[in-house]
């Protein structure tokens, strides 16, 4: 199945990424290896993931506090938030 990131996810992705390589270059290596790890496992089942809020489903990443929120179109996958679990719950609403 086919998936694209609402712009504002693919952001949050890009600064979870630069906050890492700040870090380390291993452990963004390995955040980068997770997220696109869950976007796989959404890919191949994406009704397999519970909905969160009405449409929306989560799946959470290995190893990294993240989970991936997204919505299933007609025939694609939609990813509307690459979320840090501890940011405020919702502030991805308005992007459906």
């Amino acid at each position: 199945m086919r998936y694209g990131f609402h712009p504002e996810a693919l952001g949050e992705y890009a600064e979870a990424v630069q906050y890492y390589t700040e870090q380390r270059i291993e452990v963004a290596q390995a955040f980068i290896n997770a997220i696109e790890d869950t976007v796989y496992r959404i890919k191949e089942a994406p009704t397999r993931y519970a909905a969160i809020d009405e449409d929306v489903r989560r799946c959470m990443a290995r190893r990294f506090p993240y989970g991936v929120l997204y919505t299933i179109e007609q025939n694609y996958v939609l990813i509307l938030a690459v979320m840090y679990c501890s940011r405020e719950p919702g502030y991805w609403k308005s992007r459906k």
